[in-house]
């Protein structure tokens, strides 16, 4: 391995894209150049994260699609087989109160143990606490296939609550392990696009297991609960031979000490000059600031915590609430759909959801100060949305359903980018506990929204689910109502953030000395806009 004051070749010749930085520079802007350190050519930089996203990101979306389908099965399993009496209501005798109470339960759980679990996860080796996430989900997965009363599909709604729970935000720390901030809405994006795929898949896979409903004595959900649960298992115990650990600066052999070394051995992502130019890139990353509770602390008391949450409470509660009720909703706006149409009409609305992922995602990297601008105009377009189909003639029912497609259109980049913007706060502001504890937070306390719209909307709300031009009209302007608080939240933390500033907090690095400005730091000072696009380059 090169050594970090020679050139690539190990010689001391200068590579022609480096530039040489005084070291004082790291800790003093203000400081002169030529000490030797290395600074890489952004297309150097830009391949190594390329090499990372082939290791990380495919095994994020699969891991990310097997979770989604196995915890909002239970949506579609309210209509499967629906015409024989074989849906998951009519076998178990659930009351919408129980189908409700159910869904709410997840959430519940999921609200108390995720940021313990991030916690834990930043104290922990990452990919084996992301291993035993999938896998103890494909475990209590399999179980829905036994259930048999309301009591026990509320209690593993809960349990599922409990070991999910630090997924999506443990996601978007690891991603900080590997890539800067303003470099994640775009990766975050990538594997997110995964739950609008199963969503869609789930969905058009779901009219192939209400096929097979009655083999061997199952119904069509109980195959499909069990056939998601096994692959979730196998998957867990795949993760241990993948997923790379936290990196460690060049030339620092990983240590491996008590159940580690019962576990394969970590996967090491990158090696020789690519894992020099990503220590220089993102030091701040291979030289964490050990923390203790007073840093958490300071972490639960920043006000910025607030207005990222409520940001997330809207969109995440019209998300879940779509994706667990929308077979619900358009059954409302056309009772005469039968359920494999209804599995076929709910596709859709992820794939619109996933086009506008990738679209908008990438951009809000590149305008990475913008990310609010971008989160409000689509939050809008949900709005829009929403009153499309709460408001549309009744006699044109397809006016309707392109209202839930433009919800599903607006739903893609908001909630990548709140946690894309929660990372940038945080991790500038309180370093990795910040991110590993706003991350979890913003998530948890954010999906009291997904309680709100799974419990008190739709079905739910005896009043409001009865047949006629009103029904779900009241639950579709609550969503409404909470979209306009997550639009309202990110513009009160745009200004605020402007106003106060989001500097270092003194009080966690007053004792600290050895504070990174790395490269990958430097080169956000500026938007990279479009400059780079392949579109954009000059022949």
């Amino acid at each position: 391995m090169a050594s970090p004051h020679l050139g690539p070749d190990g010689d001391g010749t200068k590579h022609p894209h480096e530039t040489r930085t005084n070291p004082a520079a790291l800790t003093d802007p203000e400081a002169g150049e030529d000490d030797g350190r290395l600074e890489y050519s952004v297309e150097q930089v830009e391949k190594v994260y390329k090499k990372i996203d082939r290791r990380i990101i495919p095994a994020f979306w699969i891991l990310y699609f097997l979770c989604s389908a196995i915890r909002s099965n239970i949506g579609l399993a309210q209509t499967m087989n629906a015409n024989v009496g074989h849906d998951l209501k009519t076998v178990l005798h659930l009351s919408p109160k129980d189908l409700s109470l159910a869904l709410a339960l997840f959430y519940v759980a999921y609200v108390i143990f995720d940021c313990p679990s991030n916690l834990v996860m930043s104290r922990l080796s990452p990919r084996v606490w992301m291993a035993r996430i999938v896998f103890a989900v494909g475990v209590i997965g399999m179980c829905f296939t036994a259930v048999k009363s309301a009591w026990s599909l509320k209690l593993l709604r809960f349990l599922l609550g409990v070991v999910i729970a630090g997924m999506w935000p443990g996601m978007s720390y690891y991603l900080t392990l590997f890539y800067p901030p303003s470099r994640t809405g775009k990766r975050i994006g990538m594997y997110f696009t995964a739950a609008q795929v199963s969503a869609a898949v789930v969905g058009l896979v779901s009219a192939g297991f209400q096929l097979m409903d009655g083999l061997h004595g199952l119904f069509g959900y109980q195959w499909m609960f069990l056939i998601y649960g096994i692959l979730a298992v196998s998957l867990g115990f795949g993760l241990l031979w993948w997923l790379p650990d936290r990196p460690l600066p060049p030339g620092v052999a990983r240590e491996h000490k008590g159940l580690a070394k019962l576990l394969p051995p970590t996967p090491e992502v990158l090696k020789g000059e690519d894992a020099l130019i990503h220590y220089e890139d993102l030091k701040r990353v291979y030289h964490p600031r050990p923390w203790a509770v007073k840093d958490l602390a300071y972490v639960l008391i920043d006000w910025r915590l607030w207005p990222l949450t409520m940001m997330y409470f809207g969109v995440v509660g019209v998300g879940i609430g779509t994706q667990l009720y929308g077979t619900v909703i358009i059954s409302g706006i056309n009772p005469n759909f039968t359920g494999v149409q209804l599995s076929l009409l709910f596709a859709p609305i992820w794939i619109m959801d996933l086009i506008a992922i990738l679209l908008v995602t990438p951009i809000s990297d590149r305008f990475h100060r913008l990310r609010p601008v971008f989160f409000s105009a689509a939050t809008c377009i949900q709005i829009a949305g929403l009153l499309v189909v709460t408001f549309a003639p009744q006699s044109n029912p397809w006016a309707r359903y392109g209202g839930l497609l433009m919800v599903g259109f607006g739903l893609g980049p908001t909630v990548p980018i709140c946690m894309t913007w929660t990372n940038e706060i945080f991790q500038q502001r309180h370093g990795e506990v910040g991110v590993a504890a706003a991350a979890a937070l913003v998530s948890g306390l954010g999906n009291l929204g997904s309680v709100t719209t799974t419990y008190a909307l739709y079905t739910g709300w005896p009043e409001d689910a009865r047949p006629g031009p009103r029904q779900y009209r009241n639950s579709n302007l609550v969503m409404i109502g909470i979209l306009c608080v997550s639009i309202l939240s990110s513009a009160v933390m745009y200004f605020a953030v402007k106003i106060v500033g989001n500097k270092p907090s003194r009080r966690i690095n007053s004792d600290r000395e050895d504070l990174f400005v790395d490269g990958a730091a430097r080169r956000e000072q500026q938007q990279r806009g479009f400059g780079r696009l392949p579109w954009s380059k000059k022949t």
